[in-house]
């Protein structure tokens, strides 16, 4: 058995990520389902995923539907109270330095886009459909291989723009010092969130109600900290329907 909640680990969030999953385990017992006593923080992210007895794990929309979709089972999306976003949804902030005279996107045509992977969601794909209007996508990139990369990244001059998951960037605002170097130029549609997957064969419905039952008991500090308002569920074919970069 395997699972764990990577998308969204830091230090600062250790000891509630663990308080977190010691509840959804709690729940997951009492209905009869076997889960591990701790949480793979540290293994690669599509072992654990396509993992043959994964409990639960959360992966990101553009994975899910360009990769995992059929291999694995929808459980929800954990809702993280974001501003302008319906429950479960997300978006991207897209950062820039503080000091950069530059106000419109079309100013940075020619800029160093940072972007954590390709296979990102709110990292690549939601920025690449939000400038797409204007006509261009960068040509100049940096692959930096995670979100707080990115926007150090923008902060120390490597690069000139990124676009971070909301989730990401309102812990980096708390705790990272580089956040008061950069500014949100703008903000990408929402889109829905992280969700939360199993592997095929388990009974979705029962970890569903496992998180839904460990959210609502979570000690207020660790909801805080975590972010963490509810669960919902957003259909499959909702993921699917958002297009990809070309």
């Amino acid at each position: 058995m395997i699972a764990n909640l990577m998308m969204y680990r830091r230090p600062q969030l250790e000891e509630a990520h663990a308080r977190y999953w010691g509840l959804i385990r709690k729940h997951l017992l009492r209905v009869d389902v076997a889960s591990p006593d701790a949480l793979s923080q540290d293994a690669e992210e599509f072992f654990v995923w396509t993992h043959p007895e994964l409990v639960l794990s959360q992966t990101c929309g553009m994975p899910f539907r360009t990769q995992l979709h059929g291999k694995v089972t929808l459980v929800g999306t954990p809702d993280f109270g974001l501003a302008d976003c319906p429950a479960g949804f997300y978006r991207s902030a897209i950062v820039v330095r503080a000091d950069d005279v530059r106000t419109e996107m079309t100013d940075f045509k020619d800029a160093i886009f940072a972007y954590n992977q390709t296979l990102s969601q709110s990292g690549y794909a939601a920025p690449f459909w939000h400038v797409r209007p204007a006509g261009f996508w960068f040509v100049n990139r940096l692959a930096t291989g995670q979100h707080v990369g990115s926007a150090r990244s923008v902060a120390t001059g490597e690069a000139d723009i990124a676009a971070i998951d909301a989730v990401t960037w309102r812990n980096i605002e708390s705790y990272e010092p580089f956040a008061q170097n950069l500014r949100v130029l703008e903000w990408t549609a929402p889109t829905p969130g992280l969700p939360l997957i199993t592997a095929l064969g388990n009974d979705a419905d029962l970890i569903f109600e496992a998180v839904r039952a460990a959210i609502d008991e979570l000690d207020p500090e660790a909801k805080s900290l975590l972010g963490l308002q509810g669960i919902v569920k957003i259909p499959a074919a909702d993921y699917l329907a958002i297009p990809n970069p070309d």
